[in-house]
């Protein structure tokens, strides 16, 4: 099993849910509006022995070449988009949900995958046009004989194992990978950075923090017994750790 990071970078994000690509060597930032956090952006690639996997698939961003952010970092890791055998996505939100399609080219990004969604997670999105959620980046994927419609818990191919959680957002999943024996681990966005498995936190972006907070300690309590590898969304300094 060989997991990749595919970071996009570092961003800023205030009250408008725009993501404003942030330059730690070059930019300030207090210079930036009032109430702007700082956020990194990292999809991932697994390759097993069944599949290539993409987990997330970031702001769907084009390099100045013209290439989507997310092909362009598969291909340096010798990776090409039509790989790519399955797409799991978390949630909707347009950080995680953005690469989801090539809006350029009018396309899926990932032409040969199957992309698999929380059933509820898609229908609650696709009616709800807001700050967080963007229903044209997943138009193509509603009518795509692609599409997977997952339930509240399962398994896929008997080794990718998925739950819903909630806590971050309504529909909410985390993945499960087990292959080649190891555990791969990810949380999403209620697990989404190594500092907050440590700590006692309370995210207001939760749409309940307390609940995060609880599922993150009983992870990395399991995950330290049981040798997890976690892979962190919103962390490019320890995108993968095993503790």
């Amino acid at each position: 099993m060989k997991i990749i990071p595919l970071s996009e970078g570092s961003f800023t994000i205030d009250k408008t849910k725009i993501f404003v690509p942030f330059d730690k060597e070059k930019d300030n930032l207090q210079e930036r509006p009032a109430g702007s956090l700082l956020v990194e952006i990292q999809p991932f690639a697994i390759q097993t022995s069944k599949d290539i996997l993409i987990i997330d698939t970031g702001l769907g961003f084009y390099t100045a070449d013209g290439m989507m952010q997310i092909h362009k970092n598969l291909a340096a890791a010798g990776i090409s988009s039509t790989d790519v055998t399955k797409v799991l996505i978390s949630h909707l939100h347009k950080d995680h949900a953005g690469g989801i399609q090539d809006e350029r080219n009018n396309r899926l990004s990932f032409p040969a995958a199957k992309y698999y969604v929380n059933r509820k997670e898609l229908e609650y999105a696709s009616g709800k046009e807001s700050l967080s959620y963007e229903p044209h980046m997943f138009n193509l994927l509603s009518s795509s004989t692609q599409l997977v419609l997952l339930d509240d818990n399962g398994v896929i191919d008997e080794y990718i194992h998925y739950e819903m959680t909630g806590a971050h957002s309504l529909y909410h999943i985390v993945f499960t990978i087990e292959d080649e024996n190891r555990k791969i681990f990810f949380g999403g966005d209620v697990a989404p950075q190594l500092q907050q498995m440590k700590n006692r936190f309370v995210a207001k972006y939760d749409i309940d923090g307390k609940k995060s907070m609880q599922l993150r300690n009983e992870w990395w309590e399991k995950g330290k017994s049981e040798h997890w590898t976690f892979l962190f969304y919103h962390d490019i300094k320890s995108p993968i750790i095993t503790p």
